[in-house]
This record gives C-alpha cells, structure tokens and sequence, in this order.
C-alpha cells in the first residue's frame, strides 16, 4: 500500500473545543517537554480569563486577531556582500508571519515572572488584542529595523 503523504508531513486536527487550527498550532508551541495537557490547559484558562475580561468579543476571536496584530510585514536578514555584512530587509511569507507572532507571543509571556502563566498569556493576548504589549513592541522594532536599513533592499536574493 503506497503512502499518500510524505514521512515529514504532519497531520494536526483542528483544536477540539474551538474547531481552530491556529489553537492547534499554538498550543503544541506552548508545549514544553511535550507536555501537551498542561499547555491545553494553560491555553483554555487563558481564553477563560479573556472571557471575563473582554466582555464583548468572543475569546477565540480575540486569540485570532491578537495573533493578526502582531504579525509582521518585513523583517531583516543577515546578507554578507565583499566582507560586510548587511541587514536587508524583506518581505515575511504568510506561515512565517504565524509563526513568529506566535513565537513573540509565548516569549512575551515567558519573559514575565510571578504570575500563574495562564494570567500572563490572557493578559498578553488582551495587551496583543490592543495593539500593545511585548509582542507588538518586538513587530514594531522589527518594523523600524527593516524601514532603517531600506537602503540595502537591493541586496534582497
């Protein structure tokens, strides 16, 4: 019987309370030391507490657009030309938008201490939801970097 997807393909299911791949998505980067139950748990606690907070938006739609917010446009790479190293800027493919605002998201979230993270990732989602927070701040930056160094976008490859 021949194989109808390559061995490096995954196959995620969508998230099971929500029907939404990007929660699938998040929570296995949540996941640390592939311990899966508590990043679900952590992740539905944090939409729990989105909930009470944000009254008048469901809390997956405040997950979606957190996420939409802090998607970046363009980003800069490390290009060496001659000896000298260039940071050029470009444009960021759709899955790597995704992927680094997930990321910015869960750095943000782990850069706070003393809090249950539950609490920190609803109040970062909220701050995202905003257009604030730490997540927003590191687009930003990344933003400013690449309008900086516009000079060297004929180096793009």
């Amino acid at each position: 019987m021949a194989r109808k997807y390559k061995s490096t393909e995954r196959f995620l299911l969508p998230d099971a309370r929500h029907d939404s791949m990007l929660a699938t998505k998040f929570i296995h980067c949540l996941m640390q030391k592939g311990k899966k139950s508590i990043a679900q748990s952590i992740f539905y606690d944090a939409l729990g507490v989105i909930a009470t907070k944000v009254k008048e938006t469901d809390p997956i739609e405040v997950f979606n657009q957190a996420l939409a917010n802090v998607k970046p446009l363009v980003e800069v790479r490390s290009k060496r030309v001659g000896g000298a190293t260039y940071q050029v800027p470009r444009e960021v493919p759709k899955k790597r938008q995704v992927a680094l605002s997930m990321r910015w998201i869960i750095e943000g979230v782990r850069s706070k201490k003393g809090r249950p993270a539950h609490l920190k990732l609803a109040d970062e989602l909220i701050a995202a939801f905003r257009k604030e927070g730490a997540a927003i701040a590191k687009r930003e930056n990344t933003h400013r970097m690449a309008e900086a160094n516009k000079a060297f976008a004929h180096f793009s490859w």
